[in-house]
C-alpha cells in the first residue's frame, strides 16, 4: 500500500484511506454494521491505515465501529475525526461567531467524547468539521488546539474546509497550528489546485482529499433514470435535471481517459492521486466490493499528462449541496 508522510512529520498514512461518513447509521445507503465493519477490517489487512470519521457521523456511531475494528484487529490505525460546530451547521454561515461555533471548553469536551467513543487515549487527527477564516486571530480555538496537543490527547489538528470554499483556511494554516486541510477534490471541483496546494506545499501542511466521486457522480452510475431509496439524501443532490446533465458530462469524460482507464470511477480516483500535494484520498467505502476495487485503481498509478491536460476543461462551478 502507497504511504506518504503526514504534513511535517515522519508518520506516514496510506495514499488510500477510508471514508467513514456512510457508516455513521446503522442501516443507511445499503450498508449495516456488520457489512461496515467487515469492510473496516478488511481495509485494515489490506494495509490501509488512514480512517477519517466524525462525532456527527450517526452521533459517534461511526466513531465506535472504527475504534471497535481497530481492537479487533489489534493492529494501530491513524484515525482522523471531527468536531461539529456548536451550532451543528454546515457550513459555518458567514454571521457566526466562534464564541457559538468553537468555544474553548467545547472543542476540549467533543474531543473527550470522541475519545470515548473510540475507546483511546489519543486521537491522530482532529479537525473542525466547518470553518471561517475570520476566527483565525481569536485566542480561543489556539488555546483549545495547543492544550489537547500538550496533554497527548490530540496529535496533529486540521481543518475540513466547507464546501466548495478551497481557500476559506488558509489564514488559519498561517498560524502553525494547522497540520492538515480535508478539502472537496474531483475531477469536477479543480479549484484547490490554484492556490491551496501551492500553499499546503510551501508550508507542509497535508491534503485529504474527500468526496473524490462526487457523490457517485463519478461512478458513472448516475443516469437520467436512476432511483435512489426513499430519504437517501442523493435524491435532493441529484435532484431536478442534475442526472441527466451529470450522465451527459461524465460521457465525455470516458471519451478523454477511456483509453487510460477500465471505468470512470477508477479514472476519479486516479486523477486525485496525480496531484503530488494530496496525502491521502479517502471514498466513502461501504462493503468490501467498493474497496477492493478502490485499492485496484489506486495501485494503478496517476493518469498520464496527456489525460490530465484532457480533463481540466470537465472542471464544473457548481454546489449541489445547495
Amino acid at each position: 500500500m502507497i504511504k506518504k508522510k503526514f504534513a511535517n512529520s515522519n508518520v506516514e498514512v496510506t495514499l488510500l484511506g477510508f471514508g467513514c461518513w456512510g457508516i455513521g447509521k446503522s442501516d443507511w445507503m445499503g450498508a449495516t454494521d456488520s457489512i461496515s465493519k467487515k469492510a473496516l477490517l478488511r481495509a485494515i489487512d489490506e494495509g490501509i491505515n488512514f480512517f477519517d470519521t466524525a462525532l456527527a457521523y450517526g452521533d459517534g456511531h461511526s466513531e465506535q465501529l472504527v475504534g471497535e475494528a481497530e481492537k479487533e484487529s489489534g493492529k494501530n490505525i491513524f484515525i482522523a475525526s471531527k468536531i461539529p460546530s456548536k451550532k451543528y451547521e454546515w457550513p459555518a454561515n458567514d454571521d457566526s461567531t466562534l464564541k457559538e461555533s468553537f468555544p474553548k471548553e467545547y472543542i476540549i469536551e467533543s474531543t473527550e467524547k470522541s475519545l470515548r467513543n473510540l475507546k483511546r487515549d489519543y486521537i491522530d487527527l482532529m479537525q473542525f468539521h466547518v470553518w471561517n477564516d475570520k476566527w483565525t486571530d481569536r485566542d480561543e480555538w489556539k488555546e483549545a488546539v495547543q492544550q489537547l496537543k500538550k496533554e497527548g490527547k490530540v496529535r496533529f489538528f486540521g481543518i475540513s474546509i466547507n464546501d466548495h470554499e478551497p481557500e476559506n483556511g488558509m489564514k488559519a494554516g498561517k498560524t502553525g497550528l494547522i497540520d492538515s486541510f480535508q478539502v472537496i477534490f474531483n475531477i469536477f471541483e479543480q479549484k484547490p489546485i490554484v492556490s491551496l496546494f501551492p500553499f499546503c506545499k510551501k508550508n507542509k501542511i497535508a491534503v485529504i482529499a474527500r468526496v473524490p466521486f462526487d457523490e457517485g457522480a463519478l461512478t458513472g452510475n448516475v443516469t437520467h433514470n436512476i432511483l435512489f431509496p426513499h430519504g437517501d439524501f442523493r435524491n435532493n443532490y441529484f435532484r431536478d435535471k442534475r442526472k441527466s446533465e451529470i450522465e451527459l458530462r461524465v460521457k465525455h469524460i470516458w471519451d478523454d481517459v477511456k483509453s487510460e482507464t477500465d471505468d470512470i470511477a477508477e479514472a476519479a480516483l486516479r486523477y486525485i492521486l496525480s496531484f503530488d500535494a494530496v496525502t491521502t484520498v479517502i471514498p466513502g467505502m461501504r462493503s468490501e466490493r467498493n474497496l477492493l476495487a478502490n485499492i485496484k485503481s489506486i495501485n494503478e498509478g496517476p493518469l498520464s499528462k496527456n489525460v490530465l491536460a484532457r480533463l481540466r476543461v470537465h472542471k464544473w462551478d457548481k454546489n449541489f449541496y445547495e
